[in-house]
């Protein structure tokens, strides 16, 4: 359901109703099949989802709003529900010939059927679609805990592909990593600690987050209590290959983390080049 703020002509257009909210733990899993059909995320329908399916209805939404129809249509909810799990949305008829690529990488990102591919909200926030045209706040994403909390549990041999892969992020792609960085107040030597993580979550945290218990997640990161992390291994950290791999740059994201391993051009990484 939707309301205006006023009756006048600019007046903003907000999502309203939210009694089927709950707060989630990031670790937690919901089982509920509950929404409007058309805007119901792909994991619902499978009884297994998270905070991503609300990124998937806003992707309808933003498909709505941009084109004028829904990307999925059927006469009943049962043939609904088949095309959420089966069918991909349409970005061929018009006006999406017109629209720029950027609105439709937009609008793709969110309607991912992969929620581990999905961007966040926070990631959302950061796409140049967005922030190009609007003064928007980012804010403190719970997902960059997730994915810290599985680069420190971690092989050497999965880091070092992490920071490779890194080094070939763009500048767009970077944005949202420098600003959650920046969220976490990095000393004047441009490193975060354990300290550092827990001051921001005071900070920042949102009344979700803290509900959550996104403080829980702190033990995971307890290595950082004895050294600290600059802005290169955080990348690392808080990058998820799973998105990267619904990238149409992928295979050159790949590429590139190749060679930074490959060193004499023979094609063949040895363990030394590992090493370095």
């Amino acid at each position: 359901n939707f309301l205006y703020t006023s009756k006048d002509e600019s007046s903003e257009l907000k999502a309203i109703d939210f009694g089927l909210s709950d707060f989630v733990r990031p670790d937690e899993r919901l089982n509920d099949i509950v929404g409007s059909a058309y805007y119901v995320a792909p994991e619902v329908l499978h009884r297994s989802y998270s905070t991503e399916a609300d990124v998937w209805s806003i992707g309808v939404i933003a498909y709505i709003l941009l084109c004028g129809s829904r990307p999925f249509w059927a006469r009943t909810e049962s043939g609904i529900f088949r095309a959420v799990l089966k069918a991909d949305p349409g970005f061929d008829e018009a006006p999406w010939p017109s629209l720029s690529s950027e609105a439709k990488d937009f609008v793709q990102r969110l309607l991912n059927k992969d929620p581990r591919k999905r961007i966040s909200a926070a990631q959302a926030l950061s796409h140049p679609w967005i922030r190009n045209y609007n003064d928007v706040k980012v804010p403190l994403d719970i997902l960059i805990f997730k994915l810290m909390k599985t680069y420190m549990r971690s092989s050497s041999l999965r880091k070092a592909a992490l920071r490779a892969l890194s080094k070939t992020l763009t500048a767009d792609e970077l944005y949202y990593l420098r600003e959650q960085f920046a969220l976490l107040e990095p000393s004047k030597n441009g490193s975060i600690s354990l300290e550092n993580i827990n001051k921001a979550l005071k900070k920042y945290a949102t009344d979700a987050m803290k509900e959550s218990r996104i403080t829980d997640f702190l033990s995971s990161l307890s290595s950082l209590q004895y050294r600290r992390m600059d802005f290169e291994e955080f990348c690392a950290a808080a990058l998820s290959v799973h998105q990267l791999e619904a990238l149409d740059r992928w295979e050159q994201h790949a590429r590139c983390a190749y060679e930074l391993f490959e060193k004499d051009g023979n094609r063949a990484i040895v363990i030394e080049e590992l090493a370095s």
